[in-house]
């Protein structure tokens, strides 16, 4: 579910009471540990946290007009998504996060290849989001994306 909000403010208007809550913390641990040179904004109709233009003006590489995504949070029918493109794009980052995960969850990883889904509110390690935002800067996730596009 795409959001025609304007503003990430805006965003979190819109959802209900349960979601707001949810969505707000992992917003906040998200934004406090997220290295310097993200930037929030709405993207895709979710919460975007990308890499500006005045940082990395190719922008996405399937669409040089937006700036470079780097992760996503939006409230879906049945349950609540991060989209964490570094998950996808680093074997290392995943294994860490794989088997971080157990320790602060009761309920199983529930995860496509980038796209984590938490249907218990009640349930949503916001500690570990905020390691995983804190593991790669700006620089590092271009770098990445740059040796990808590459291949």
């Amino acid at each position: 579910m795409q959001s025609k909000a304007k503003t990430v403010d805006q965003y979190i208007d819109e959802l209900p009471d349960d979601r707001k809550k949810a969505i707000s913390e992992l917003r906040k641990v998200i934004k406090k540990n997220l290295p310097k040179g993200f930037a929030e904004e709405m993207s895709y109709g979710m919460i975007g946290y990308i890499v500006p233009l005045s940082m990395y003006p190719k922008g996405y590489h399937c669409n040089p007009s937006l700036p470079l995504p780097y992760m996503n949070l939006g409230s879906q029918k049945n349950f609540i998504a991060l989209h964490s493109m570094s998950l996808y794009s680093s074997k290392k980052l995943l294994d860490w996060f794989t088997s971080e995960y157990p320790k602060h969850c009761k309920t199983k990883l529930d995860m496509g290849k980038a796209c984590i889904r938490f249907k218990k509110l009640d349930d949503i390690p916001y500690k570990l989001i905020g390691e995983l935002s804190s593991k790669i800067t700006p620089q590092e996730w271009i770098d990445i994306c740059e040796k990808v596009i590459k291949k």
